[in-house]
């Protein structure tokens, strides 16, 4: 499936600042489930950027814009190929445990194994995983689609539970959150049992058939857990979905820390609102159609990046 994807995000600031300086992930990655086929990044005020890839296979674009302004306004736009998914098999063999334990000591797996700043195993989140019967009582991918079909249940969807920076315990106490709150929550949970488990921000792409909850936010958020024999398999646990064509990957991480779509900070003494909005796209025989628009998202942030 061929997707276009616009995405707006603007700061605009109470008073001129004299600088900023912002990173952001927002090109979607190519790897073996996506390519990624155009990207274009537009910076107003103008500036140049330059772009590096970070640990985990991520392009960030780094900027500066040294001179007064009160707006900054990030304007991508992307050409994205999401190949069709592997059918999953209804289980694996229960023995799969044993190669599971030994990713702990795999360089490539061990940091997903562990806490994490917002994936971590705090009291409430032990208290959960008790009062959700999550163990190794089964095959490994039959309890990770447990834990995704549970929060799911167990969580109600809300955009006013919870804040970009709340700990998880605070989305586990009220039983609801946004979906960086159910993947936070999913992550802590699969690392219990020591499954690899990372986060990944992208687009889900919404149908009109649609029965799950749908994010509104302009981004969404899922994870993606590792099982030997298979590989990564994504889970979208605010839909209660196995990630398929519909999940366009930007970032992958930790947590929600790792990947914040944009992250900087700016000089001055003026308080900032943040305003976001995305519009997707899909193609059919090489041409765009079915347009789909998110909801645009405002926050006010009061003397937030400033220095």
């Amino acid at each position: 499936m061929l997707y276009k994807i616009f995405h707006l995000t603007k700061f605009q600031y109470t008073e001129p600042v004299t600088e900023s300086v912002m990173e952001i992930k927002m090109q979607p990655r190519t790897d073996i489930l996506q390519k990624c086929l155009q990207f274009s990044l537009s910076l107003k005020p103008f500036t140049h950027y330059f772009v590096f890839e970070d640990r985990h296979g991520n392009l960030i674009q780094h900027f500066d814009i040294p001179k007064k302004h009160t707006q900054l306004e990030i304007k991508t736009e992307s050409v994205v190929e999401v190949f069709q998914t592997v059918e999953l098999p209804e289980t694996v063999e229960f023995g799969l445990w044993n190669e599971i334990d030994k990713l702990t000591f795999h360089e490539d797996f061990w940091e997903f194994t562990q806490p994490s700043h917002f994936s971590k195993p705090t009291e409430s989140l032990i208290a959960l995983l008790k009062e959700l019967k999550i163990e190794r009582n089964s095959d490994a991918l039959t309890v990770l689609k447990q834990i995704n079909r549970t929060l799911f249940e167990h969580f109600e969807y809300s955009q006013a539970a919870t804040d970009v920076d709340s700990p998880i315990d605070e989305a586990i106490s009220k039983k609801s959150g946004v979906c960086q709150d159910f993947a936070n929550i999913m992550i802590a949970l699969v690392r219990e049992l020591k499954i690899p488990c990372r986060y990944v921000s992208g687009y889900l792409f919404h149908r009109d058939d649609d029965r799950s909850h749908l994010a509104q936010d302009a981004t969404h958020a899922w994870v993606e857990a590792f099982l030997p024999e298979i590989g990564w398999i994504g889970f979208d646990p605010t839909n209660n979905l196995i990630c398929e064509e519909r999940h366009i990957r930007v970032a992958v991480g930790r947590d929600y820390s790792d990947v914040p779509p944009t992250r900087g900070i700016f000089k001055g003494n003026a308080d900032s609102e943040l305003s976001v909005a995305v519009r997707g796209t899909t193609a059919e025989s090489g041409e765009m159609e079915s347009k789909k628009e998110f909801s645009a998202t405002s926050i006010f942030i009061k003397n937030s990046f400033q220095i």
